[in-house]
């Protein structure tokens, strides 16, 4: 009987083992978990906070210190609709399993979130928990908000309060079963949602504990820029390797030298997240330069420099599929240079192109339309260099408005994969091989 006992106790101790092994395989660690030394709650955190407002705005009101963390937070680019009013919703998410499209988070008290109190704003942003008690799918960043703090989430409610309401009603979302079942979210929540605010590192400096405050809880990088496992939550052994999100491709912004920003100096990370634009890096586009024209550019500069204190901290992750970038400008002329020959691209391209940016990929008409050591062109998959081609550009730069025209309509998938792989060749470091099927595919994903 006691060597029975024995086996059965034995039993329980592996089978719990193996039952923590797979749980932690399927969470991860936490998104700062790489960091070294012990974390504590705000509340023990003795030194300056991290949280909150930059010291120019410490004495101002609620209101406007919520418009600055709304504007950190990037709320209003996935709460508007083209052509809709501001917050009022109805942005439309093409996932592999459905569309789901944003909520109206104006006043609107039919359609908006007038009715919420803070304890229902607070159950939503920090927890994904509507007032009427439905689960939020993380299209909603809330397993990154989750680390906001309840004083910076309710500055964010009087900002949105602040503002006119829009009687906008929601769109029905059109999810495949099972995964319009929300209820299912509880399970999911439980897994990947620290439902945490967010801990002070004690082992680093304020600055880093600011850039993480704004890179994790606030600006959420990483559910664009952090693969995501099979549960579709963020893979953080991967933090920042970059990931497919929208149909674009988020680059790696770990600290490696090469596919990362390792090779980047301070300055020029700091220009990519305040003006979307670094010399021989090149210009954002599509997701991130909406998350940069309506949110990084409207941060404070030491906001933004501790931002890349944070960022340059993330352990280098080498991503081979993402070659080190080339900037060397291709020659003037179109007879030569590093381009396979593909004379429907090369006609593509000096039809729709080459006045912009020149043979050589440094544009005399804007910094902002240089694409030599860009990392689209350098990407072998040449994702981005086709959806600027299909979608076109438009950003919000210090110094006016650039935009660059959508050839969607005007070329069909052949001719877009066809110029896509002439620029990969012809400035990149390796030429792509994209074809018609992914493009047609990268139109049908891209929701803006």
């Amino acid at each position: 009987m006691t060597r029975s006992k024995g086996f059965v106790a034995a039993a329980i101790v592996i089978v719990a083992v193996a039952a923590f092994g797979v749980w932690w395989w399927i969470v991860g660690p936490g998104p700062m978990a790489f960091a070294s030394g012990s974390t504590v709650t705000l509340a023990d955190y003795h030194t300056a906070d991290p949280t909150g407002v930059p010291a120019e705005l410490a004495n101002a009101d609620q209101i406007k210190r919520g418009e600055y963390l709304a504007r950190a937070a990037d709320c209003e680019v996935c709460h508007t609709a083209p052509g809709g009013a501001a917050y009022a919703g109805g942005l439309a998410f093409s996932l592999p399993f459905g569309t789901l499209y944003s909520t109206n988070v104006t006043a609107d008290k039919e359609t908006g979130i007038g009715d919420y109190s803070n304890t229902d704003f607070l159950n939503a942003v920090q927890r994904g928990i509507r007032r009427d008690g439905a689960r939020l799918y993380p299209a909603m960043p809330y397993p990154s908000y989750t680390y906001m703090t309840d004083a910076d989430a309710l500055a964010i409610k009087a900002y949105l309060f602040s503002l006119p309401a829009a009687h906008a009603a929601n769109p029905v979302d059109k999810l495949a079963f099972p995964f319009n079942q929300r209820w299912s979210m509880i399970f999911w929540s439980w897994f990947f949602s620290a439902n945490s605010r967010f801990p002070p590192n004690t082992a680093e400096s304020v600055q880093w504990n600011r850039g993480a405050y704004l890179v994790e809880a606030l600006a959420h990088c990483g559910d664009c820029h952090t693969p995501r496992n099979l549960a579709f939550a963020l893979d953080n052994r991967k933090k920042f390797a970059g990931a497919e999100t929208a149909g674009w491709h988020a680059f790696n912004i770990t600290s490696d030298k090469g596919a990362g920003i390792g090779g980047w100096s301070d300055d020029e990370v700091s220009a990519y997240l305040a003006n979307g634009h670094a010399r021989d890096h090149g210009t954002a586009a599509g997701p991130m330069g909406e998350a940069v024209d309506h949110s990084l550019t409207h941060l404070s500069q030491s906001d933004i420099r501790a931002m890349v204190v944070y960022l340059r901290s993330v352990p280098a992750i080498a991503t081979p599929d993402q070659p080190t970038t080339s900037a060397s400008p291709a020659p003037a002329s179109p007879a030569e240079g590093n381009a396979h020959a593909d004379a429907l691209g090369k006609k593509v391209f000096q039809e729709a192109c080459v006045s912009c940016h020149d043979w050589t990929g440094v544009s005399a008409i804007s910094p902002y339309a240089t694409i030599a050591g860009a990392r689209a062109v350098n990407d072998p998959k040449a994702t981005n260099v086709a959806q600027i081609v299909i979608s076109g550009t438009r950003r919000l730069t210090p110094k006016g408005v650039i935009s660059m025209p959508a050839f969607g309509a005007a070329y069909s998938d052949t001719e877009i994969a066809a110029v896509a792989n002439y620029v990969t060749a012809r400035f990149g470091s390796e030429p792509s091989k994209i074809t018609e099927k992914t493009v047609a595919e990268l139109r049908s994903e891209t929701a803006r």
